[in-house]
C-alpha cells in the first residue's frame, strides 16, 4: 500500500538531492584547500561554521539547477518508475548537476587571479574573447589535476547514484495515486520556494544573495567560501545591468571635469565630532511640513511635527531626491555615495570590492562606527554590507534581545529600538560613527497598540506611522540631549525612498523620488534653507566638508555647504531610464541618447523641450553619459577608492 502511494519515490529523490549537498560540501573543502592562503582560517575547525552558513546558499542553488528534475521526479504520469524514465531522470539530473558543480572547480584556480567567486559578468567577459579555444586548451593543461578531481568527483557521484534505484511499480489506485501525488507535489512546491529565498518563508526578508554570505563572517574574504560558484553565477545571471560604457565624445579629462570623482575639501579646519546618520525608513518629504512651506499644497498638514521643529535649528534641503527606489539602494547611497540604477549595487555582482565611503575615511580618523537596524540581522542584506564597508558594530533584533517589542512583520518598534541605539551610544568613546535605519514607517502601516489613540490613520495609512515615528525620534533627542556626547555631534536625517502618497504633488514622476535631507549640530553656523538640487550620495561628502576632511577621497555626490566647485545636480533611475537633474532642466537619458529635456519645475514631465534644445541641454546630457560612464568604469574595474 505505502509504495503505491510512492514514498519509494520521494526517499530516492530526497536521497538524491542529499547527493548534491554532499558533493557542494566537497566542492567547498576543495575550494578552500586550493586557496587557504588567499582565505587565511586561523585553523581548519574554522571552516565548519562557514560550511554550515553555506547551506543555505547551496540549498538555492540545488534547487534552481535540479527544479525541472526534481518537477518531473514528483509530477504522476503513472510510469515514473520504469526503466526507460528512471534513465532520462538520470540524464538529466546529471546534464543539469555537473555542469553546473564544474563552475566550483574552475574556482579552484580562477579565485587567485580575481579574489571573488566568478559570477555572470566572467562568463559576459570570456564571450567577447576569440581565443575561447585557446584559453581553454591552456586552462586543461596547466591545470589538469583539477579536471582529474572533477572527473573523479563525478565518477563518484554517478556511482552512488545508481547505488539506489526507484523500485519498479505500476498504481493500482488511480484515485489514491494522484490524490497522493497533489499532496505531495504542494508540498515539494513550497519547499523548493522556502530554498531557493534562503530557508526564509518571510515577507520580511528578500531572496538571498551574493552579499547575504558576508553577514556571516567577520573576515570579508571567508564570505566566498560560505558562496558557492553555481549560486553566484544564477543570483547574477539576469541582475548585472553594470555593463562599461563608452561614449565617443568623452575623454578621461573631459570626465574628470564634468564628474569630479575625486574631491577635497579645505573649508573648514580639522574637527572630530561624533556623527549620527538617520535612514528614515520610507520617510517621504511630502510628509514633512518644514519641506513643503513653498509647495503651494491647498490645506497641506504635516505630519512630522518633531522633524519640523529641529528644522528651525538646522540646514534642509527641500529639493532632495533619492538616488534609488528600494530601501538597499538607500544604505549604499547614504553612507558609500553608490547610486543605484536598474539594479541594486549591492545585488550586483560586485559589492564585494574596497570601497571609500563616510565609514572608511572616519575609521582612519579614528572613529568607531556601528549600524543599527531593528530587524532580523541581516534583512536588507545591511549586515552583509556593513561588513564589506567595515562597520565595527552591528546592532539588530538579536542584540536588541526583546521579542516583546517586535512589531510582528519587520522588527522592534522604532521608539524602543532607538531608545536602545541611544543606550548604546552612550557607552561609546568618542569621536564615533552611527547610522539607524527604521524600520515603523512601512506597510502593512501598524503602529503600537498603546498609541492607537495618539496617532491618527490621517489621508492614508503611512501618515500615522511617520507621527509615531517622528515621536520615536522625539523620544530619542530628549534623552539623547541630557548626555556629554549630544552637544558634539552631527546629526543627519535621510529618507531611503517615499510610500504612500497623499498629495497630487508628490504623485509627480519625479516628485516620487523626493526625501528629506536634514542636518542638525548644536550651536552651529549651518541653519537655514536651500533649495538647490540635491540628493543622497551628497550626505557623504558634506558630513567630511564639515568636519574639515583634508585628505582626496573618491565621491560622485557634492559637498551640500559648497557650491563654488561643483553646480547641483540630482541622477537616479526608473529603472529604464536615467533621470539627470542639473540647473534648470531634467534631461531623460535611455543609457544612449537623450530622449526628453524638460523645464525643472515641470515635474510632472509634461511638456519635453528636445525639440529645442539648447547649449544648456546639450551639456546636461555630456554630463549625464560622463557620469555613467564613470560610474560603470569604477564599480567593474573595482576603483571605488583613492589609492
Amino acid at each position: 500500500m505505502l509504495k503505491h502511494l510512492r514514498l519509494n519515490e520521494y526517499k530516492v529523490l530526497l536521497y538524491r538531492i542529499v547527493l548534491a549537498y554532499a558533493f557542494y560540501f566537497l566542492a567547498r573543502i576543495l575550494f578552500y584547500a586550493f586557496n587557504a592562503k588567499l582565505l587565511k582560517l586561523d585553523s581548519v575547525v574554522d571552516l565548519l561554521p562557514l560550511c554550515y552558513y553555506g547551506l543555505a546558499f547551496d540549498t538555492t542553488a540545488i534547487l534552481y539547477v535540479n527544479l525541472l528534475f526534481i518537477v518531473l521526479s514528483v509530477l504522476p504520469f503513472r510510469k515514473n518508475a520504469s526503466q526507460g524514465y528512471q534513465k532520462f531522470l538520470a540524464i538529466l539530473y546529471f546534464a543539469t548537476n555537473l555542469t553546473a558543480y564544474a563552475t566550483n572547480f574552475i574556482d579552484f584556480i580562477y579565485y587567485q587571479y580575481t579574489y571573488a567567486r566568478t559570477t555572470i559578468v566572467a562568463l559576459n567577459v570570456i564571450e567577447h574573447e576569440t581565443n575561447k579555444t585557446t584559453l581553454f586548451l591552456s586552462f586543461l593543461v596547466d591545470f589538469w589535476y583539477v579536471f582529474l578531481l572533477f572527473f573523479v568527483c563525478a565518477g563518484l557521484w554517478i556511482w552512488l547514484y545508481r547505488k539506489i534505484q526507484v523500485q519498479a511499480f505500476r498504481p493500482s489506485n488511480k484515485l489514491q495515486y494522484f490524490g497522493f501525488s497533489i499532496v505531495g507535489f504542494l508540498f515539494v512546491a513550497a519547499m523548493i520556494v522556502g530554498g531557493i529565498r534562503g530557508g526564509d518563508f518571510s515577507k520580511a526578508t528578500r531572496p538571498i544573495n551574493i552579499l547575504d554570505a558576508s553577514r556571516h563572517v567577520k573576515n570579508v574574504v571567508h564570505a566566498d567560501i560560505v558562496l558557492n560558484t553555481p549560486f553566484a553565477i544564477i543570483r547574477t545571471l539576469f541582475t548585472n545591468s553594470f555593463q562599461k560604457t563608452n561614449y565617443p565624445e568623452l575623454t578621461p579629462q573631459l570626465i574628470l571635469q564634468k564628474v569630479q570623482p575625486i574631491k577635497q575639501y579645505h573649508n573648514n579646519p580639522p574637527t572630530k565630532p561624533n556623527v549620527v546618520i538617520f535612514i528614515l525608513e520610507s520617510y517621504g518629504r511630502e510628509y514633512i511640513g518644514a519641506f513643503n512651506k513653498k509647495s503651494g499644497i491647498p490645506d497641506y498638514q504635516s505630519h512630522a511635527p518633531f522633524i519640523d521643529s529641529l528644522a528651525q535649528h538646522s540646514m534642509i534641503f527641500t529639493n532632495a531626491y533619492a538616488n534609488g527606489r528600494q530601501s538597499i539602494h538607500g544604505m549604499s547611497s547614504i553612507l558609500a555615495g553608490l547610486p543605484s540604477f536598474k539594479d541594486a549595487f549591492t545585488s550586483s555582482p560586485y559589492p564585494r570590492q574596497k570601497i571609500e565611503s563616510i565609514v572608511s575615511t572616519l575609521e582612519g580618523e579614528g572613529y568607531n562606527t556601528s549600524f543599527f537596524h531593528g530587524a532580523a540581522n541581516g534583512s536588507m542584506g545591511f549586515l552583509g554590507f556593513g561588513n564589506i564597508l567595515g562597520i565595527d558594530n552591528y546592532y539588530g533584533r538579536t542584540e536588541f534581545n526583546d521579542d516583546s517589542q517586535f512589531d510582528g512583520f519587520w522588527g522592534i518598534w522604532d521608539e524602543p529600538f532607538l531608545q536602545y541605539m541611544k543606550k548604546t551610544l552612550d557607552t561609546k568613546k568618542t569621536p564615533f560613527f552611527a547610522s539607524v535605519f527604521t524600520v515603523s514607517s512601512h506597510e502593512p502601516y501598524i503602529i503600537p497598540e498603546k498609541y492607537k489613540d495618539k496617532f491618527k490613520e490621517g489621508g492614508v495609512p503611512m501618515h500615522k506611522c511617520v507621527e509615531y515615528t517622528d515621536y520615536a525620534l522625539k523620544r530619542f533627542f530628549d534623552e539623547a540631549k541630557k548626555e556629554p556626547w549630544f552637544n558634539n555631534t552631527i546629526f543627519v536625517m535621510v529618507a531611503d525612498h517615499a510610500n504612500q502618497i497623499y498629495y497630487p504633488e508628490y504623485a509627480k514622476p519625479i516628485q516620487r523620488f523626493a526625501v528629506p535631507i536634514l542636518i542638525y549640530q548644536p550651536n552651529s553656523k549651518y541653519v537655514g534653507v536651500d533649495e538647490d538640487w540635491a540628493q543622497q550620495i551628497d550626505i557623504y561628502p558634506t558630513i567630511l566638508d564639515m568636519i574639515g576632511y583634508q585628505k582626496p577621497f573618491r565621491s560622485w555626490g557634492r559637498s551640500l555647504l559648497d557650491k563654488k566647485d561643483m553646480a547641483p545636480y540630482v541622477i537616479n533611475s526608473t529603472g529604464n531610464i536615467y533621470q539627470f537633474m542639473k540647473g534648470n532642466y531634467i534631461c531623460l537619458f535611455d543609457g544612449k541618447n537623450a530622449i526628453g529635456f524638460y523645464d525643472k519645475n515641470d515635474k510632472i514631465l509634461a511638456v519635453n523641450l528636445i525639440a529645442k534644445r539648447n547649449a544648456e541641454m546639450n551639456e546636461l546630457e555630456l554630463s549625464c553619459k560622463a557620469f555613467i560612464q564613470d560610474y560603470m568604469e569604477r564599480v567593474v574595474d573595482q576603483k571605488l577608492y583613492v589609492k
